[in-house]
């Protein structure tokens, strides 16, 4: 292809066809096109968009630059859910083993935390002895004895994509639904699903952060996912607070195994019901006393240990893993929570080591917020608002910065 026309006809707004696009994807991934080429295409996508045909080749393209799973003949529906990205949101750690008790299989591919959001891979390692890397045989194993799987994406699933967004990231070309759709869709498409539901957030904590932003980017991913053939579908999800009562990786495993023995709080297991309920065989009845009886958390074990995880740790994830400095954060007032800044709490958890500000940077699994309130709770003054887990007094003093004016206390 001559590429500088193909540039072109996007930056003049012109629709692309499906196999321009797949010639240029394959180009660009196999290194025939250079990166100079392809960011100056992206930035043009920025400007002028994709139409709904042109984000499916796009998605279509990036998913068939590496290996596409394969299950066998016969198998149970593969289903699998997408977080955007949120603050305290452990929700595929309970929603996995939850969905594997209901004659489901769940290939789930997952990804680290960068940003303030947290990475379920991340969550998972803070297990002593977890491997998110198994090989293909030993996955498709895994998955047709216990029905679960979780791992990272390898380097053969969807090169394009990896190599697409780490060019994104440093060309200002990383806020384009298009380019978000096919990123996030090249790779769950890739897991061979039936059924798929996609967590899209907004709020000060989420990468959307008003309602309408994040329907219309909801809109686009199920278009997506249902133009390929996956029975897609959506939630949109407020993120103004933390989901649950915890972020930081130790934290957030414990939380998850309160969960799934039945003791989670209400916002984390109505959440994750309402993301398994809309790609579950089952009612949301039976998903939650799977929930409470210990079926999930029996499958939760199961999984832990077929990917050598130590499983007599999931019950002392805060010993193994305890931060040598943990201070409250007092109510400076008395009256009712009427704000608690998620954005800012992920940012702090950053500060504080539990996230990466790059890619290549090191989880401290150990730091982060415990005991969160929620908004709308009376307080009194010097009531407890959250635990704060640092590594040294540096960092908690950076964490205090960042939490100014994060938390708003209505006298009632």
């Amino acid at each position: 292809m001559h590429v500088p026309t193909f540039i072109e006809q996007k930056r003049d707004g012109a629709e692309s066809s499906t196999a321009e696009i797949a010639d240029f994807i394959q180009g660009f991934t196999s290194g025939e096109i250079p990166d100079y080429q392809a960011a100056a295409w992206a930035m043009a996508v920025v400007f002028r968009g994709m139409s709904a045909a042109e984000t499916s080749a796009l998605t279509k393209a990036m998913m068939e630059s590496g290996r596409v799973l394969a299950h066998p003949s016969g198998s149970p529906p593969k289903v699998d859910k997408h977080s955007t990205g949120g603050i305290g949101d452990k929700v595929s750690l309970i929603l996995a083993p939850l969905l594997a008790c209901d004659e489901l299989w769940v290939p789930m591919i997952s990804g680290r935390g960068l940003g303030i959001t947290g990475g379920t891979l991340d969550k998972l390692e803070s297990i002593p002895g977890f491997r998110v890397s198994l090989s293909e045989e030993e996955s498709a194993a895994q998955l047709a004895r216990l029905g679960v799987v979780m791992i990272g994406q390898t380097a053969d699933l969807c090169p394009a994509d990896k190599k697409l967004y780490a060019l994104r990231d440093v060309t200002a070309t990383v806020p384009s639904i298009p380019l978000i759709v096919a990123s996030i869709m090249s790779k769950k498409l890739a897991e061979s699903l039936d059924r798929l539901v996609l967590d899209v957030k907004f709020g000060s904590g989420a990468f959307m952060r008003t309602r309408t932003d994040a329907e219309a980017l909801a809109e686009a991913l199920t278009a997506v996912g249902c133009e390929m053939g996956v029975q897609t579908s959506h939630v949109l999800t407020p993120m103004d607070e933390p989901l649950g009562h915890t972020v930081g990786n130790a934290l957030e495993v414990a939380e998850s195994v309160a969960t799934l023995q039945g003791r989670g709080p209400r916002d984390l297991v109505e959440t994750t019901l309402t993301l398994s309920g809309a790609v579950s065989n089952s009612q949301r009845e039976q998903l939650a006393r799977w929930l409470n009886d210990g079926t999930a958390w029996k499958k939760f074990v199961a999984m832990v240990e077929a990917q050598g995880g130590d499983a007599t740790a999931l019950e002392r994830m805060t010993e193994i893993h305890a931060a040598p400095l943990v201070r409250d954060f007092t109510a400076k007032s008395s009256g009712r929570l009427a704000w608690l800044d998620a954005g800012a709490i992920g940012r702090a958890s950053v500060a504080l080591g539990a996230g990466r500000a790059k890619s290549t940077d090191a989880v401290d699994f150990a730091v982060g917020f415990d005991a969160i309130r929620k908004t709308e709770e009376r307080l009194q003054k010097g009531d407890t608002l959250f635990r704060i887990h640092a590594r040294d007094e540096a960092t908690f003093a950076r964490t205090l910065e960042i939490l100014e004016g994060a938390v708003e206390i209505v006298a009632e």
